[in-house]
């Protein structure tokens, strides 16, 4: 019974610690880090409180507010990993941000500091290719072999720049403020290309099972809001809320009854969030009224025509080619280039839609990239190219981490001419 109920403390205090770190790792991280300009400190620090709470909390029971809690223990590992560093060039300037760390603020009142650190990490002086991943490693916490996947680059690189940067905000002393308004636009893109990887993540996880990523959306879109506010004139911004509202109305549509995933075409619109949709097509006009199109603005419009469907008529392809045409254009990106392939291939046929593919083939970022597999074959298998759809399905599958899309990628080689799959 004893080992039973140790057991038991266990998992209530890692459970806690769990929704502690989802709610409060990105505020309790901008808080610390603020304060000493020293954002993988604050980080280490945060991640000893947390070992000390799975450590602690079992026996001592789950503190009233573990948010203040953890503050109050990531304070103390930060003082300690002050005096180690007592007699480094710097210390002084490193003590005095210490002891604004004792002043008494009190977790309860702790200033959410969160978009401050966002526009530190988009500063001119951090390397551009790591602004948006510090991004999500500071304020939600990705690892960087996440962050690397969905950047597609080798997780070795994007640990290096991870480091590089949060050096350069410790050595060059980098403030959490907002900018003035003169500095915003440049530092806004970076900001927001992170809170959208922070809902393609959060998104990523459609039954919500995954406590690492559970809430990612709804946080990415509480910062879109907050970004949005700040910002109304701003029309970017404006865009990058409406494509996640969106996206995020059609989350209820995305598995069946039991759990089976659904491809957009097949959903049920019922099932559709249409009060969201009109919100975001209510931000998606404002953003338009500005006359200063983007990509955030585009890829918005594409979700709306897509979510046309709700009024009981097909997707307006065309218009949905188009957009990818323009997205292509203004970003260079191969996933735009490849839904445009997709797009073609609704309005003129798959063979069209390869051919707008083949452009993109030899571009070797696309080498580990899964919807790039899987439109291949779904094309190659509507071509009637049955043996090149099942190589190109079973790279698909092989790529594929959802269990239930890859579930339905088996399916669809299931059914190809001469499969050996059952379907």
């Amino acid at each position: 019974m004893a080992d039973e109920a140790s057991a038991a403390g266990a998992a209530a205090a890692g459970a806690a610690a769990a929704a502690a770190a989802r709610r409060s790792y990105g505020k309790l991280v901008a808080f610390l880090a603020a304060r000493t300009r020293d954002v993988a400190g604050a980080e280490d620090a945060l991640a000893e409180a947390f070992a000390a709470a799975l450590d602690g909390w079992p026996r001592s029971g789950i503190p009233d507010n573990p948010e203040a809690w953890l503050l109050t223990v990531a304070r103390r590992r930060l003082a300690d990993a002050g005096r180690l560093r007592g007699r480094d060039q710097g210390a002084a300037e490193h003590f005095a941000l210490l002891a604004e760390l004792s002043d008494g603020e009190g977790a309860g009142e702790l200033p959410d500091r969160r978009l401050e650190l966002l526009f530190a990490c988009a500063h001119p002086g951090v390397e551009q290719a790591a602004r948006a991943p510090l991004m999500l490693q500071a304020v939600l916490g990705f690892d960087a072999a996440t962050i690397a996947s969905a950047f597609l680059v080798a997780p070795s690189t994007m640990g290096q720049r991870l480091v590089r940067a949060k050096a350069r905000i410790r050595e060059a002393g980098i403030g959490f403020q907002l900018p003035g308004l003169a500095d915003l636009p440049a530092r806004l893109e970076p900001v927001l290309e992170a809170i959208y990887a922070a809902y393609a993540e959060g998104w990523a996880d459609a039954t919500g099972t995954d406590a690492r990523r559970r809430n990612l959306a709804d946080e990415a879109i509480w910062l879109g809001r907050l970004l949005a506010a700040l910002l109304p004139g701003e029309p970017e911004a404006l865009g990058l809320l409406a494509l996640m509202l969106h996206a995020h109305a059609r989350r209820g549509g995305r598995r069946d009854a039991d759990g089976a995933y659904v491809p957009l075409a097949q959903q049920d619109t019922a099932q559709w969030d249409r009060a969201m949709i009109d919100e975001a097509e209510a931000v998606l006009w404002q953003a338009s009224s500005f006359h200063r199109p983007g990509r955030f603005q585009l890829e918005a419009a594409i979700q709306s025509a897509h979510n046309v469907r709700r009024h009981g008529g097909p997707p307006d392809w065309h218009a949905i080619a188009s957009l990818y045409e323009a997205l292509h254009v203004l970003t260079g990106s191969p996933v735009a280039a490849i839904n445009r392939a997709v797009a073609l291939a609704a309005t003129d046929g798959p063979q069209s839609g390869l051919a707008a593919l083949a452009t993109v083939h030899e571009d070797g970022r696309l080498a580990d990239y899964q919807p790039y597999w899987a439109a291949r074959a779904d094309l190659l298998a509507r071509a009637g190219q049955s043996q090149l759809a099942r190589e190109a399905y079973r790279c698909a599958i092989g790529l594929e981490r959802d269990p239930a899309v890859r579930e339905f990628l088996q399916r669809q080689e299931s059914i190809l001419p001469g499969s050996t799959r059952d379907p």
